[in-house]
């Protein structure tokens, strides 16, 4: 364990960001597969969508990963 505070804070802190990151990319996950199910609906395609935006802006998962998956779901829309 760390010895100096300013590490002991630094360690709370990356494992807060750590659960919170993991249920976000839970969620995004779980909302892309519903998304490229074959009876998927609009809503669920848009809900994939924002959560791909906002994962991005988070810096959860690069913006090009993002772009690519919206690609990916829009293509799959399209056929």
């Amino acid at each position: 364990m760390p010895r100096i505070a300013s590490a002991a804070k630094h360690l709370r802190k990356s494992r807060a960001a750590a659960v919170r990151n993991r249920a976000q990319r839970s969620a995004l996950r779980t909302a892309l597969k519903k998304a490229s199910s074959p009876g998927a609906s609009p809503a669920d395609k848009k809900r994939a969508v924002q959560l791909l935006d906002r994962a991005a802006r988070k810096g959860l998962i690069h913006r090009n990963a993002a772009g690519r998956y919206k690609g990916r779901l829009d293509a799959s829309a399209r056929k």
